[in-house]
């Protein structure tokens, strides 16, 4: 019981926090930066590093929760001529395009990684694998075909009911 209640918690929220979190950092690092090169007169090449990592993996996971929030850029006034029943297969197509685009992407983002794992490529300052930060295209790309698997089933059970698409919030609807 309490198991399934983490686990809808984390599927409504978890892009969120971690969005939050990554912000924050990116925030935390650049902020501190700027204050040791012209407050302290010194600056460390980690902070740009791992703040600019930060920022590839907040923008990989924002794009899965917008796949989530149907809040990703699509053409909705074209949708708005059409009978709301028809909306809702036109939301189906779109998704099926953004999951067999996203499970394209999987499979040459993990050629990238194993190629990366393989060269020890390793990043300038923090020397560390660059797979570990390729992995947020991986990560990223397999949220998005899990969010669209998702917004598809609910999808055709909208269809089967009758109801109208889930067309998602507006831009400023938060």
């Amino acid at each position: 019981m309490a198991s399934s209640k983490l686990l809808r918690q984390l599927d409504m929220n978890a892009e969120r926090w971690f969005m939050l979190i990554a912000y924050a950092f990116c925030c935390f690092a650049i902020i501190q930066e700027v204050f040791r090169r012209f407050v302290l007169n010194y600056s460390s090449g980690w902070a740009e590093e791992t703040a600019r990592y930060a920022f590839i993996y907040l923008g990989w996971v924002g794009a899965a929760y917008a796949v989530k929030a149907r809040a990703h850029i699509r053409f909705d006034i074209l949708l708005q001529f059409l009978p709301k029943k028809l909306q809702g297969y036109f939301y189906l197509f779109g998704e099926l395009a953004t999951l067999i685009f996203a499970c394209i992407a999987l499979y040459f983002c993990t050629h990238t990684m194993q190629q990366l794992i393989h060269f020890e490529a390793a990043t300038p300052v923090l020397r560390i694998n660059k797979a570990w930060f390729e992995a947020a295209v991986f990560i990223g790309f397999s949220l998005i075909v899990v969010r669209s698997i998702q917004a598809m089933i609910g999808d055709i059970a909208d269809l089967r009911a009758g109801r109208p698409a889930n067309s998602g919030k507006a831009l400023f609807d938060y």
